[in-house]
């Protein structure tokens, strides 16, 4: 048996306490963990309410953390093999969705940074197939994915990045952080399509990461429409990742014949396993290089009860002795 953090009910926060240990099967291997993060996209699973969700309980959450392998090596590890997720003492992992972590990288960090990290350098490299001197506008750049979504695609090479977020107060801190611009949610529907549609037309937008979905991808959509002047749209490829603001839109086809928009997806799924853990790697042997910072609070394993419906900027990590 190994201590872990278990969902007896989906309704319900994990509690602390004991399962069988998992046993290693062919090309998997054994890993001892020491720092599983808590990310929206655990909550969700958890919570039985995300596509990726299992539907038996007992079981362990947490898609990925830090670790030892049984040679002591140190790794980053994903996706760990169900009921046994992240959040225990041992979990069996595929060898491939490990990748060692570089020295200079502490397992808190790591662990803080690696599921916010990658889903903006996923869906930049992997789905946008973004390009160094191209802009990017983050859709909800507020919270711990988005603003590292700003560091990354200044890492990256984007030629100029526009934030968006509801409270105009973050704006100072979106800009020392890497935004050229800054929009505000915070106003009316047609307000704020056409401020999307200025930042379209003057200086150009070549690739959305958005957070949020719901009505402000809306407002984007529909400010996107190229109709009317004779020459071909620009082409925007709108990546979404989350829906923050709402998991539906009201959407007419008309914006898309009439504009450049690509509208795609990035999450598990419209990428293997094994190219998202690689692009952890890529984006973990950047931390020091492009001085990427992640705001992150240490939790021991036993307080997960308590921890998991705390609401704080910074990122939970669940740590084990």
């Amino acid at each position: 048996m190994i201590k872990a953090a278990i969902v007896h009910a989906f309704e319900r926060p994990p509690q602390y306490g004991e399962i069988a240990a998992p046993v290693a099967q062919t090309q998997e291997v054994l890993v001892r963990v020491k720092a599983a993060a808590l990310s929206q996209l655990v909550r969700a699973q958890a919570s039985g309410k995300h596509y990726s969700s299992g539907k038996v309980t007992p079981m362990v959450p947490g898609a990925d953390g830090v670790g030892l392998l049984e040679d002591g090596t140190r790794v980053y590890f994903a996706f760990p093999r169900g009921p046994v997720g992240a959040m225990a003492e041992t979990v069996a992992v595929k060898a491939d969705q490990c990748v060692a972590l570089p020295d200079s990288v502490d397992d808190v960090t790591a662990a803080a940074i690696a599921n916010p990290g990658m889903s903006s350098w996923a869906a930049l490299q992997e789905r946008a197939h973004f390009k160094a001197g191209e802009s990017v506008l983050i859709n909800g750049a507020a919270g711990v994915s988005g603003r590292l979504a700003i560091q990354v695609a200044r890492h990256l090479g984007a030629s100029r990045i526009i934030a968006t977020a509801r409270n105009p107060s973050v704006e100072a801190e979106l800009r020392d952080l890497g935004a050229d611009q800054f929009i505000c949610l915070g106003q009316s529907s047609e307000s704020l399509t056409a401020a999307f549609r200025e930042a379209i037309q003057n200086g150009g937008v070549d690739v959305v990461l958005d957070y949020l979905w719901g009505p402000p991808a809306e407002c984007f959509i529909n400010a996107a429409v190229g109709y009317g002047s004779g020459e071909a749209a620009p082409r925007i490829r709108f990546v979404n990742i989350g829906a923050l603001a709402g998991a539906t839109l009201a959407m007419t086809t008309g914006p898309l014949r009439s504009s450049g928009l690509e509208l795609m997806g990035s999450g598990l799924g419209s990428i293997s396993n094994a190219d998202l853990v690689k692009v952890v790697g890529q984006l973990l042997h950047a931390i020091g290089p492009a001085g990427l910072k992640v705001e992150a609070c240490a939790v021991p394993l036993d307080q997960v009860e308590e921890a998991w419906s705390r609401t704080s900027a910074e990122r939970i990590v669940f740590t084990l002795a």
